[in-house]
């Protein structure tokens, strides 16, 4: 038996935990972006800071790969330290280059800071032939003056 001791940290992943490399494998499109925390950060691996929007209100993220890919889990972490807020979000994907989606998850979440600033997300999927991946961040369901953000996003292909 083989056995790796790993950093229970979510922040702490290695492409060697099957996660995929966006950066070489798929564009990214969104709605908004601050200069200061740019998708990079949400996205890449080694990736800090996270991203988060220059608007306020709902927000959307595609992740559009350059060949189809089949997507076996999805790990979102969202971190809100200031504001109390119901968040939802939407994950979908696309088989079709995007012209039809299909939900995986749609899902809200109450951040009640101190307490409660992490909303860490696991889904276990067998997705094949997937072009898009899609995220759709509602920040304030019941207040519309808050930038989304995203700590991070992975994908998995094993």
């Amino acid at each position: 038996m083989r056995k790796k001791i790993i950093d229970s940290s979510p922040e702490n992943i290695s492409s060697s935990d099957g996660w995929l490399d966006l950066s070489h494998l798929a564009q990214v499109e969104l709605t908004s972006e601050d200069t200061a925390f740019p998708i990079d950060g949400a996205l890449d691996l080694q990736g800090e800071g996270g991203w988060r929007a220059s608007q306020v209100g709902p927000q959307y993220i595609r992740i559009i790969f350059d060949e189809p890919q089949s997507i076996r889990k999805i790990q979102l972490l969202f971190v809100e330290e200031q504001q109390a807020r119901t968040q939802e979000f939407v994950l979908r994907y696309s088989s079709d280059g995007g012209h039809t989606y299909q939900d995986i998850v749609r899902q809200q979440y109450n951040f009640s800071p101190p307490q409660t600033i992490r909303e860490l997300e696991e889904y276990t999927v067998n997705l094949d032939e997937v072009s898009t991946i899609e995220l759709h961040i509602t920040p304030g369901v019941d207040q519309s003056n808050i930038p989304a953000s995203l700590a991070h996003l992975r994908i998995a292909s094993k």
